[in-house]
């Protein structure tokens, strides 16, 4: 116990020594309603099909057979309510139907992002298709340039966990094969080609994760739990030309690491919650000065597994979600402030997320 308390206090004091970073915004494969509603705070506390992507050894939680058929994800800037009023959005993830919209509102941040991901999952063995829209995009006061990133990923994700010492260690890892379109463009011209085959480039690369959770058997079950992402390096040169001819090929993806803590305190027979502080980009923090961009920490209230009540700290910004489950569906809300400007001009892009899940 003394060794978590410990690492808590390790991670408070990087919360409190944050300084400056980049003015862009922090990017990962994956992440959900309920780590979004958790301050990001989530590869310690994961415990369904979502492991598969967010931390491996996280299968090893699972107690039965179950599958996800239909979960569609909707994460949007809260922007967009008044970029609509200003100019109709049609196409939420064509970067030329948007054009018209970010000139509406210049100097507006648009975020968009829409994900699936049907799975099937047991303890320690899971296998899931994933897709993913993702488009942000902000006009200069002039009208003259145009920022955009754009991802659309079709990924086939495989996963296996082994248990060790009665599950109180779990080591995963999975396989990720990932057919990536991306734009990542800060001087785009909004009078010239917008047109994906133009802009963007494509390929597919084969990614692996692995993670370890360590649980002490103690009251509160105290839990150290780290993910190395993108094991060295995920490069899309496997294949081109699958969705789209070009030789341009995506960035590759480097190496880097996240690190958690958390608490699991039960309170009453029907009541019992979750503590968790996460740092993000443990190998590549040296090149983000704004150190508040990598810090994530949240709680969770279960109630009869019924109702969740969720709040945290992401990037400087508060979240919160709430969550409504029954045997068969959940339905997820939260909202969350995202960082994309850096420490000298702090800037918040406050987001909200709904999920709708159905399973087997």
């Amino acid at each position: 116990m003394k060794r978590i308390s410990t690492i808590f206090l390790i991670l408070s004091g990087l919360i409190l020594s944050s300084h400056d970073g980049w003015a862009r915004e922090r990017r990962s494969f994956y992440e959900g309603a309920r780590g979004r509603a958790m301050g990001g705070a989530q590869i310690a506390t994961v415990n369904d099909e979502t492991a598969l992507l967010i931390n491996p050894a996280a299968l090893g939680k699972l107690r039965d057979f179950y599958g996800t058929i239909f979960d569609p994800e909707l994460d949007y800037s809260n922007n967009v309510n008044s970029m609509n009023q200003a100019s109709s959005i049609t196409q939420p993830f064509s970067i030329s139907a948007i054009k018209d919209t970010l000139d509406a509102s210049r100097e507006t941040y648009y975020h968009a992002k829409a994900q699936v991901f049907p799975s099937l999952v047991a303890r320690n063995f899971g296998i899931g298709l994933y897709g993913s829209y993702l488009l942000d995009g902000e006009m200069n006061a002039a009208g003259t340039n145009m920022d955009i990133f754009y991802r659309n990923d079709i990924a086939l994700a495989l996963g296996y966990n082994f248990r060790f010492f009665d599950g109180r260690i779990k080591l995963g890892f999975n396989a990720k094969l990932i057919n990536r379109i991306e734009v990542d463009n800060q001087t785009v011209d909004p009078t010239g080609a917008l047109d994906l085959p133009t802009l963007a480039s494509e390929g597919t690369g084969l990614s692996t994760d692995v993670g370890l959770i360590m649980t002490g058997p103690w009251t509160w079950l105290p839990t150290v739990s780290a993910v190395v992402h993108d094991v060295g390096n995920t490069a899309f040169d496997k294949a081109s030309g699958v969705r789209l001819s070009t030789t341009n090929r995506p960035a590759t993806v480097p190496q880097d690491m996240d690190v958690a803590v958390a608490l699991f305190p039960i309170h009453s027979n029907r009541v019992r919650s979750t503590w968790s502080l996460e740092y993000r980009g443990l190998l590549t923090s040296s090149q983000e000065t704004d150190k508040a961009k990598l810090i994530h920490g949240g709680v969770e209230f279960n109630i009869s597994d019924i109702l969740f009540i969720r709040a945290g700290y992401n990037q400087r910004y508060y979240t919160a979600g709430v969550e409504i489950a029954s045997e068969r569906m959940q339905f997820q809300i939260a909202t969350y402030g995202e960082e994309i400007g850096d420490e000298t001009a702090p800037r918040e892009d406050r987001r909200t997320v709904f999920k709708f899940a159905f399973r087997f």
